[in-house]
């Protein structure tokens, strides 16, 4: 997809003009409930792109992410981490179900995979797969890489990306592709540089890429946080990296 359509197509979510065409799948991780969403292209077996959401939850905004996949040829499974019909709203409710979660990594890691086990059950090709995710979103898929997911890579968008206590990227299969806003907030840019040494010294393949003038969400259409400059060219460079890595593989 070229530049100028690219940012059209950019306008058009910015706008809530997206059509879904996939559809939400209840599925069950440790006897819980979930409520994911799945869309494919018709008639193939597309590589699999696993989308995970940010601290509010599986909402429209991942669901028009996953369809806008989905037209460059994608499949797409968006997971649910926080469980059926659990969308909050107010941060203090965001900052308990996403602590919960890094207090619990294996639970995390848990649903990582169970959304994996999900999508393989409806036909996806998970053999053929990256994680991608944004806030939030993105640090649990840093955490799916150095548990040892046999991923063809692993991408954020602002994401988290700290390294927890006693972790390191030594398992990591795949390559990681870093996103990140060089006016971010609330993940520094020693948060950046530490990651960049930890897969460095882990050998794992990377690129970490900064936009400069992007604070923190800056993919986040309609919220004050949004630069489309830094949101045309991240996901430009998402599209470039999934074709490389899936031709490769």
């Amino acid at each position: 997809m070229k530049i100028g359509r690219l940012a059209a197509a950019l306008t058009l979510l910015a706008s809530g003009t997206v059509m879904a065409e996939g559809k939400m799948v209840s599925y069950q991780v440790n006897g819980e409930a979930y409520e994911g969403y799945y869309t494919a292209p018709e008639g193939s077996a597309a590589p699999l792109v696993l989308l995970i959401h940010d601290w509010d939850g599986l909402t429209d905004y991942e669901v028009k992410r996953a369809e806008m996949l989905a037209e460059a040829g994608y499949a797409v499974f968006a997971a649910d981490l926080f469980g059926a019909g659990v969308r909050p709203t107010k941060n203090e409710d965001k900052r308990q179900h996403t602590g919960e979660l890094y207090q619990d990594r294996q639970k995390m890691r848990d649903l990582l995979q169970g959304a994996m086990v999900k999508a393989q059950s409806l036909g996806a090709n998970t053999r053929q797969a990256v994680a991608m995710g944004y806030c939030f979103g993105g640090a649990a898929v840093l955490e799916m890489a150095r548990s040892g997911a046999d991923m063809k890579g692993f991408v954020t968008f602002h994401g988290g990306l700290r390294t927890p206590e006693g972790q390191d990227y030594s398992r990591t299969k795949g390559s990681v592709l870093v996103l990140h806003g060089g006016a971010d907030q609330a993940i520094s840019m020693s948060d950046f540089a530490a990651l960049s040494q930890d897969l460095e010294q882990a050998k794992v393949d990377s690129e970490m890429i900064v936009y400069s003038g992007a604070p923190h969400a800056f993919t986040v259409y309609g919220s004050p946080n949004y630069r489309q400059d830094a949101d045309v060219k991240s996901w430009q460079r998402f599209l470039t990296y999934l074709k490389s890595v899936f031709h490769a593989g």
